[in-house]
């Protein structure tokens, strides 16, 4: 009997009693490798001292205090040491308490933007299916998951969706890397004339796409060849780096390893590693600029916003990612997961792609490797899979509907950032278990 309304109504939930490390535990004892950091989210793993010291302090000291009366000392130096380390650019920080949260601010962000500077008729967000960018209505109606969007369509703003950069499942047979950039970069420009350009507001991009598709990386130079058109047509460019950022691809934000600053970018889960509840906006000096010249507000605002504990947990994770050197461990071991995972899957019949950044991967099955055909939905393949590792002590982040929101099913890995050889080598032959187990059944 529970009064907790959960995800799944009737779903038979462990107890989760403690976690240490890159495990969690549940409350038989069972030890569970947390080779998804949840959602993403555990990129120091479990029960940091450090971190934990420091909400200590931070309760101590002051637990809270609403921003339209006080900011606070951690907060102002969250913002300095995110801003310090951003991309060129960016000049300001907006708290909040999550990645939806985040998304939503951010497309007020750019709405008021143009409406400070007279351009007021610009209201188009275009962004990509098979997307995802948040829960609430106006991120929900941003990203490009369908099953999610489904039934609360009619509550959903319009947004227009162009086909995302996903080189296995839509570049051509003899594309050049290069070529396929240019094409899917070119679906902005075309659907931005077919809008008008006056009317398109912001181009909205998980920079790696993370749960709905699974780790799907930009390929050549992409990126740059959207930065170049936003800019062309004075469109702003939102980077959603909720799931890929904050390190998890081996730098501290995506967008530096394909050279590109983004007007707008969310950040969140590795921001705070799971410790406390906590998002963000990195805003940019000319986006600031048009609120401080302008009407001298964001209009917008939460009760948790720039929260103290929050924030003095977000800057301990920063702290420690920088002081052990740990997105160098995650370059290190994010090369060692994509070479175990070619080792054990580079072969396997039914594995059509292998794919991701840094210590952020996806794993695609299929039911036919030549052709791509993916196992039949109602399979529900990736539920077996996370059903089969949780049996062998493993926590991975299974999806469907990889391909359209209906067919396709991956398996998305991010181990935390402490994690060693011997912890990867352990998931990649857990997770093998788990896949001809899930398979087999």
């Amino acid at each position: 009997m529970t009064h907790i309304l959960h995800r799944q109504i009737n779903a038979a939930l462990s107890v989760a009693s403690g976690g240490k490390g890159i495990e969690l535990f549940d409350s038989n004892g069972r030890a569970y490798i947390d080779a998804s950091g949840g959602a993403a989210v555990s990129c120091l793993g479990h029960g940091h001292p450090d971190v934990i010291a420091a909400m200590h302090r931070q309760a101590d000291t002051l637990a809270y205090a609403h921003t339209s009366f006080f900011t606070s000392d951690v907060a102002e130096a969250l913002a300095d040491r995110l801003v310090a380390d951003a991309p060129a650019g960016i000049s300001h920080a907006y708290f909040v308490s999550g990645g939806s949260e985040a998304v939503e601010a951010a497309l007020k962000m750019a709405r008021q933007y143009f409406v400070e500077i007279g351009q007021p008729q610009r209201r188009n967000i275009i962004a990509r299916k098979q997307s995802y960018h948040g829960n609430t209505l106006g991120a929900l109606a941003t990203g490009g998951n369908e099953w999610r969007r489904a039934q609360f369509r009619p509550l959903l703003i319009e947004t227009h969706h162009i086909d995302p950069c996903f080189a296995y499942r839509f570049q051509e047979a003899g594309e050049s890397d290069e070529d396929y950039a240019a094409r899917a970069a070119q679906a902005l420009e075309d659907r931005i004339i077919e809008l008008g350009p006056e009317t398109v507001m912001a181009f909205v991009a998980e920079t790696v796409v993370g749960a709905t598709a699974g780790a799907v990386p930009p390929v050549a130079d992409y990126l740059r060849r959207i930065r170049d058109i936003c800019d062309r047509y004075g469109v702003l460019l939102l980077l959603d780096e909720v799931m890929c950022g904050m390190g998890r691809t081996g730098t501290l934000h995506a967008c530096e390893q394909d050279g590109v600053a983004p007007d707008l970018m969310t950040i969140a889960k590795g921001l705070g590693g799971g410790y406390q509840p906590i998002g963000a906006v990195l805003l940019s000096q000319k986006i600031f600029d048009a609120f401080a010249n302008g009407s001298g507000l964001f209009q917008h605002g939460h009760t948790y916003i720039c929260h103290p504990m929050a924030c003095a947990a977000a800057l301990a994770v920063q702290d420690v990612i920088a002081r052990d050197r740990l997105l160098d461990n995650v370059k290190a071991m994010g090369a060692h997961l994509a070479r175990r995972l070619g080792e054990r899957f580079g072969n396997h019949p039914h594995v059509g792609d292998i794919r991701g950044r840094g210590l952020f991967m996806g794993v695609e099955l299929v039911e036919d490797r030549s052709t791509k055909q993916p196992f039949d939905p109602k399979r529900k393949l990736h539920a077996r899979i996370k059903k089969a590792a949780m049996a062998n002590g493993l926590l991975v982040y299974p999806m469907g509907g990889t391909i359209d929101g209906a067919s396709g099913d991956h398996v998305l890995l991010a181990p935390p950032f402490i994690c060693d050889e011997a912890a990867i080598d352990a998931t990649v032959e857990r997770l093998g278990d788990a896949i001809g187990e899930a398979l087999r059944g």
